[in-house]
């Protein structure tokens, strides 16, 4: 807010407010990464939390961890020391959870290590297992802390000027996602003061499985501007659909409308005739669901193309109430710009639901 601030009093000024900038970009990740955590909490709670199991590459998926970790480490100016895997090592995991498991990790090791600090990375495999180590030479855990660091909402002692506004919850979701994955996790500390050491054994596949083919990573392609459509943007939240049609006109030149309502997208809908739908569904009185329902039974909205924006994306029973609404593709928000570029330079890109 600090920041936004002073943006919003330079304005006029000529400014640039770069550093700003960045600071509140780096912070609505840090509040998506909590928000996110929290919707799995509720999932676990609920028994939700669902895997998408392929044949994965460890070393790939450790390579992206390390990216993804890269801001907070930098910016506590840590030294990452990475020893992957000197061959190839296959597991049937959930790419993105397990990402997630090493991305936790290594932002947990972050916080609680003083600026400057060491935190290391290895794989090391063992027969029909691998092991993988994340460690650092941070404040540690004191011995009766130790049996209790996997619980929810549990930090670590005194220490909660480290905690960098963590809820207390990356710890208990690393450890339900590497028991869905068939492995264990262990941490080990010789006490305050003398670091951390979290170890994990996964079991792996035999060489001779093949690795599904990865998909094309997105935002390393050049830049394509999507062609003009009429795009039609349905969200109760004024300020969320305000902003996305602003994003949507001025970043990609398109014909944006907004509807705040079900019956008022309907009515939109009918007047404007739009290509694509960016339909909330979570709204008031009917919901997504029951607006696409309504729309694909008027030929005219047929072709339309109809993208959910959930906070709920990726559970089966989400899917499944999307497929029978009519809905073409579940979007998971907050939306990345960069994603909605690519669904409208080419929507048949996107995977159907």
């Amino acid at each position: 807010r600090n920041a936004l601030h002073l943006m919003k009093q330079s304005e006029g000024t000529g400014r640039v407010m770069e550093a700003e900038r960045a600071m509140a970009e780096r912070q609505v990740v840090h509040l998506t990464r909590l928000i996110d955590d929290l919707m799995d909490v509720a999932r676990i709670s609920q028994g939700k939390i669902e895997l998408h199991k392929a044949v994965v590459d460890l070393g790939t998926i450790v390579n992206q961890a390390v990216e993804t970790s890269r801001p907070q480490i930098n910016e506590r100016r840590h030294k990452l020391i990475v020893s992957p895997p000197e061959t190839p090592i296959l597991l049937e995991a959930d790419p993105t959870r397990l990402e997630q498991i090493l991305w936790n990790l290594l932002n947990n090791s972050a916080k609680y290590t003083e600026p400057g600090g060491q935190i290391r990375l290895a794989v090391e495999p063992a027969g029909t297992e691998v092991v993988i180590r994340v460690s650092d030479n941070g404040i540690g855990i004191s011995a009766e802390m130790l049996p209790r660091v996997f619980d929810m909402f549990v930090q670590v002692g005194d220490h909660r000027d480290h905690a960098q506004g963590g809820l207390g919850i990356g710890l208990s979701l690393v450890r339900t996602l590497v028991d869905m994955h068939g492995g264990s996790i262990v941490a080990k500390s010789a006490g305050p003061g003398a670091g951390t050491e979290f170890v994990m054994r996964f079991p792996v596949l035999a060489p001779a499985r093949e690795i599904e083919p990865p998909t094309p990573e997105r935002g390393r392609k050049s830049i394509v501007k999507p062609p003009r459509r009429r795009i039609l943007v349905v969200d109760d939240n004024r300020d969320g659909a305000k902003s996305l049609a602003m994003l949507l006109t001025k970043l990609y030149g398109q014909d944006v409308r907004i509807a705040l309502d079900g019956p008022e997208a309907l009515a939109a809908a009918g007047d404007f005739l739009p290509e694509v739908i960016l339909l909330d569904i979570g709204l008031p009185g009917m919901s997504g669901y029951a607006g696409a329902e309504t729309l694909r039974r008027s030929p005219e909205f047929q072709k339309t193309l109809i993208v959910a924006l959930t906070g709920w994306g990726g559970q089966e029973d989400e899917k499944r109430r999307s497929l029978e609404a009519g809905i073409d593709l579940d979007l998971v928000k907050p939306v990345d710009p960069e994603t909605l570029r690519e669904l409208l330079v080419d929507p048949t890109s996107f995977p159907k639901d």
